[in-house]
């Protein structure tokens, strides 16, 4: 059964107001176990993972790639991909509790710990898509170094879909690093789009679509 009402806003806020990892682990290992029922219900009715899948999914090329799904947390994004017909997604996410849980979905080909605000520990190109929802918020992870990794590990034509909490979308620097990255002519922007991210907080989201460009 899900918490309260309040006790979703409360453990909401505080993920908000985290001032470093350390923060972040312990609240997510307290949060986990009840994190989807928290956010998914009806209560709250956390849209953004099944809108970047849909987003994500609409070249049908992308399901036969290899998804990564950055920040996946208990792998409401990966599931609603899976459903949508991709399979193979690995996840990266800096909660050992969270990862637990996404485990347990069956969706992931590999799942991994990593830190958004360090360098991802993959190659370069590793990936056709890469998707993060949740993770570009406050008291989480800021745009540098994270859009110019997402990129890095993208394939050439790749697609890099992810969601910023419109709130931060140009106060956090989010909206210069996007345009930052296009005039160095390292990705195309497909589109920008503000869209429902929790709606019973009316809160919204940019909804970025990035396609990494190759290599002159």
């Amino acid at each position: 059964m899900a918490t309260t009402m309040t006790a979703e806003n409360t453990l909401l806020a505080q993920a908000r107001s985290c001032l470093s990892r350390e923060d972040c682990l312990t609240l997510y290992a307290h949060w986990a176990t009840t994190y989807n029922e928290d956010l998914a219900d009806a209560s709250q009715n956390y849209v953004a993972p099944i809108i970047v899948a849909e987003t994500a999914l609409k070249s049908s090329n992308y399901t036969k790639g290899t998804i990564l799904d950055a920040g996946c947390g208990t792998g409401l994004v990966g599931e609603a991909l899976a459903r949508g017909g991709a399979t193979t997604i690995d996840g990266l996410d800096l909660s050992p509790a969270m990862l637990k849980v996404a485990e347990s979905t069956g969706v992931y080909r590999n799942l991994m710990l990593g830190d958004l605000t360090q360098k991802i520990e993959k190659p370069d190109e590793a990936y056709d898509m890469v998707t993060c929802v949740g993770t570009f918020t406050q008291g989480h992870v800021g745009p540098d170094p994270a859009l110019r990794e997402f990129v890095r590990v993208t394939k050439k034509d790749g697609l890099i879909v992810a969601t910023i909490l419109d709130e931060i979308w140009l106060s956090g620097g989010y909206k210069a690093e996007v345009e930052k990255l296009e005039a160095e002519g390292l990705v195309d922007v497909i589109s920008v789009e503000l869209k429902d991210y929790i709606i019973a907080r009316r809160d919204r989201a940019s909804v970025i679509v990035l396609r990494k460009k190759g290599t002159t």
